[in-house]
């Protein structure tokens, strides 16, 4: 049996990560969580998984409250409380589905402690991808992506020999903005930016949907977990989201693994040490199979991708530069500080103007990233 961490319990990764731990009992046991401002389904989280005796919550106000009221569970709070939830809960696995920077030290901690790393939080690899790289060839790290995109791969590489591979094809959606040309996203709003064309996600990813950021980031966090050439890994779009990778062999046969949009399957096969011993909803014939749809990526419209090209080449705290501006950009767009372009274009400043270490600790990249956000208020503000 599995002893489990989950981190972000309340978010929609750590609540459709709990469906996938509830619907096998017999194998996972949740041991400890932690969640963020959604205090309020703690209670339930409790009641369904009585055997967590660890927690932690992002406020010491929170923390004051719910350990009056729940004594005999092990308490802890902030960024550091994190780390000791990890260290002493007592878990094989961590389940990392925290959003931002604030996921990478657990990411680290979760390899420094020889957990099982269940990672759905892409800035740890995006931003510290050489520092986890070198965890795991240390020692026998494991860490599985929970991610649509980087599980298809992941399956595909393992029927194919690696020699055979000419090009890896990510899909995306386009999101939200997706009928719409770059001239006519000068007024649109949040509320119109998170009404994704097939996905249910949070807030954050929803946006980095609509200017393909998250496109950008899983190029490089393809290149983390699988090293894979960069020119070699492309980005197609994809209206209905059921393919969610291809491989384009040397011989051009194309590989692509096709599954309903539901990250219960990418979560499940994490959890599961990619043993497929789930199931999905998936098509049971192929009378069933829908007609697809794919565009070239256009970088003109969508150059945010580029952004993050540039700034993974640039390598050192560049990157740590690119994930905190864009975090500080999408959350003052979400709360109508800035228009939807301001984001790419936020992010591109910073990216070119703050000065780059190379071969960075994390307190460097800890730096970067407050030192990015700092940049882009002080624009925002200017």
């Amino acid at each position: 049996m599995r002893k489990v961490c989950l981190l972000g319990a309340s978010g929609s990764i750590g609540t459709q990560s709990l469906d996938v731990l509830r619907n096998d009992a017999g194998h996972f046991r949740l041991v400890g969580f932690s969640v963020g401002h959604q205090v309020q389904k703690i209670p339930s989280i409790l009641h369904d998984f009585p055997s967590v005796k660890f927690l932690c919550v992002q406020e010491e106000k929170d923390y004051e409250r719910y350990s009056r009221s729940y004594p005999n569970l092990h308490w802890y709070y902030g960024e550091e409380g994190l780390l000791c939830l990890i260290r002493e809960c007592g878990c094989d696995m961590v389940v990392n589905a925290l959003v931002g920077f604030a996921g990478l030290a657990p990411s680290l901690c979760s390899l420094e402690e020889n957990k099982i790393l269940c990672l759905a939080n892409k800035e740890s690899l995006v931003v510290g991808g050489d520092l986890i790289r070198d965890l795991i060839a240390q020692g026998k790290r494991k860490i599985y992506p929970i991610d649509s995109e980087h599980v298809a791969i992941a399956k595909l590489l393992s029927r194919v020999q690696r020699e055979d591979v000419d090009e890896i094809w990510i899909t995306g959606s386009g999101g939200s903005f997706r009928t719409k040309k770059r001239e006519e996203l000068t007024n649109v709003t949040p509320e119109e930016a998170l009404h994704h064309p097939t996905w249910n996600m949070g807030a954050k990813i929803t946006i980095d949907s609509a200017t393909m950021m998250n496109k950008g980031f899983e190029v490089l966090e393809a290149k983390v977990l699988f090293d894979f050439p960069l020119e070699k890994t492309k980005i197609i779009l994809h209206d209905e989201s059921h393919v969610h990778s291809l491989l384009r062999l040397k011989d051009g046969t194309l590989l692509a693994d096709v599954s309903e949009p539901d990250m219960h399957g990418p979560i499940a096969y994490a959890l599961y040490e990619s043993n497929v011993n789930f199931s999905l909803e998936h098509v049971g014939s192929l009378e069933e199979l829908r007609p697809y749809h794919f565009h070239p990526f256009d970088a003109e419209r969508y150059p945010a991708p580029g952004i993050a090209l540039k700034a993974f080449e640039k390598g050192g705290t560049s990157r740590a530069v690119l994930n905190g501006a864009n975090e500080a950009a999408v959350y003052a767009f979400l709360a109508h500080r800035i228009p939807f372009l301001s984001i790419e274009k936020l992010v591109k400043q910073a990216v070119d103007v703050l000065p780059c270490t190379a071969h960075p600790t994390y307190l460097e990249m800890q730096e970067a990233d407050k030192a990015s956000r700092a940049f882009v208020e002080q624009q925002i503000g200017g």
